[in-house]
């Protein structure tokens, strides 16, 4: 999986990192980032539901094609 944060619409909610704080967190600034190394979710089954619990939708979780 790959997981895709769009800074320009994150309004820094912090829904992501309260639900999967082992692969989101949130920069100095509030805003929604990924933990080093995370960008794949590290098998953590919370990923998706981190990304339904955003607010404004700014997580995309892509499945790897072919």
């Amino acid at each position: 999986m790959h997981i895709e944060i769009d800074q320009d619409i994150c309004i820094g909610a912090g829904q992501c990192a309260m639900t999967a704080p082992n692969v989101f967190t949130q920069d100095d600034d509030g805003f929604s980032t990924l933990l080093p190394g995370m960008e794949d979710g590290g098998g953590d089954p919370l990923v998706r539901e981190a990304a339904r619990a955003c607010p404004v939708h700014a997580i995309t979780v892509k499945e790897p094609t072919g």
